[in-house]
């Protein structure tokens, strides 16, 4: 099988060897941003949501604690904006949130920019492949002379444009990833937008406003609708 391919690559030429290359890493590194996403937890946010559901209604402590031992971007966000409420001024902490969320975007978004040049540079590397392929096939054509066979320079011509469909076979898939992952960072961002103005428009708490003994903050009521 390796011999296989090894005859496939060369049919291309350089070129179909450097996208070969390129399609081996272009798999690689979506996998690992798949890994990366699941480790950050882009798509964990219960415990982040009832955290903002327990600080709207007053309960400010539970709130924090529930989020203690929490590593997903929406709970450190939630936890570090609630700790910088409680301690500074709505200013400052407004600013700090904001460099927070700011961080967790750029990590939520780290390795997609590889992505975006495999797009652009695939079918560049294909086009190129094509290009010299057609070239030697037509200096084959002219040294042949009158004894032209029209079958070679066909095999030759569609040699050369494997190389095209290659480039692009590597780009599309590159392209549905990275259109996927721009998707998940988008929904971070958007609730980590949410996460802060539902913290920073909470009322003020009362000392009414506490959880009843035995209860966790886990089972604590969800908080009813702010207007």
């Amino acid at each position: 099988m390796l011999t296989d391919s090894a005859q496939f690559l060369d049919r291309g030429g350089p070129a179909l060897w450097a996208i070969g290359a390129l399609s081996v890493c272009t798999m690689a590194l979506i996998l690992w941003k798949i890994w990366h996403l699941l480790r950050l937890g882009a798509w964990r946010g219960r415990h982040a949501e009832q955290a903002v559901a327990l600080w709207q209604i007053g309960r400010r402590s539970q709130a924090v604690a529930l989020l203690a031992q929490r590593s997903s971007l929406r709970a450190r966000t939630a936890r570090a904006a609630m700790a910088t409420l409680m301690q500074r001024d709505a200013d400052t902490a407004r600013e700090e949130c904001a460099r927070i969320a700011r961080a967790g975007l750029a990590e939520a978004r780290s390795g997609l920019r590889p992505l975006d040049l495999i797009i652009t540079i695939a079918p560049l590397l294909g086009l190129l492949g094509t290009v010299l392929g057609m070239i030697e096939a037509f200096q084959a054509l002219q040294d042949s002379g009158a004894r032209a066979d029209p079958s070679a320079l066909a095999g030759g011509i569609w040699e050369a444009l494997l190389t095209t469909a290659a480039g692009m076979s590597v780009a599309i898939p590159a392209a549905l990833a990275l259109s996927w992952f721009d998707s998940v960072t988008d929904g971070v961002a958007h609730d980590f937008e949410d996460i802060a103005t539902r913290l920073f428009t909470a009322p003020v708490p009362t000392p009414a406003q506490s959880v009843p003994t035995g209860m966790s903050p886990e089972n604590a009521p969800p908080a009813p609708d702010v207007p």
